[in-house]
């Protein structure tokens, strides 16, 4: 870990060195990428999770979404994160039935996920 100080020495600063990972072949950026979406993230999380391990998904020839669409474990994150709230929703909503904006708020998430898979299945 390195230190600097500003000029008048009141405070200091640390600044972290991240190690440099060295980089991986195709095939085994490949099984790290599957190895990752077994344990239920989306795209983009493993994208932040590689990137944490210092390999970055820019310096490989596929982007993660095609990796995992070839071996059918592609999640649309869009839709995984709507049905998530709607399922936080309706639980919240099973306990306390008086919450008339919880109500609103389970019919509004559903018909938004109604139209995001709509829109999924056209493209």
């Amino acid at each position: 870990m390195q230190t600097k100080t500003k000029k008048r020495g009141t405070k200091e600063k640390l600044v972290k060195k991240v190690a440099k990972a060295k980089k991986l072949s195709q095939e085994d950026y490949e099984g790290k990428v599957l190895e990752l979406a077994k344990k239920g993230l989306t795209s983009e999380k493993i994208g932040e999770e590689l990137r944490g391990q210092g390999i970055h998904p820019k310096e490989y020839d596929k982007k993660i979404s095609k990796i995992l669409g070839g071996n059918d474990q592609y999640i649309n994150p869009d839709l995984k994160n709507v049905e998530e709230k709607l399922e936080r929703i309706k639980n919240h909503y099973g306990k306390n039935k008086q919450d008339k904006g919880a109500m609103r708020d389970k019919d509004r998430v559903f018909a938004q996920l109604r139209k995001l898979k709509k829109y999924f299945k056209k493209l």
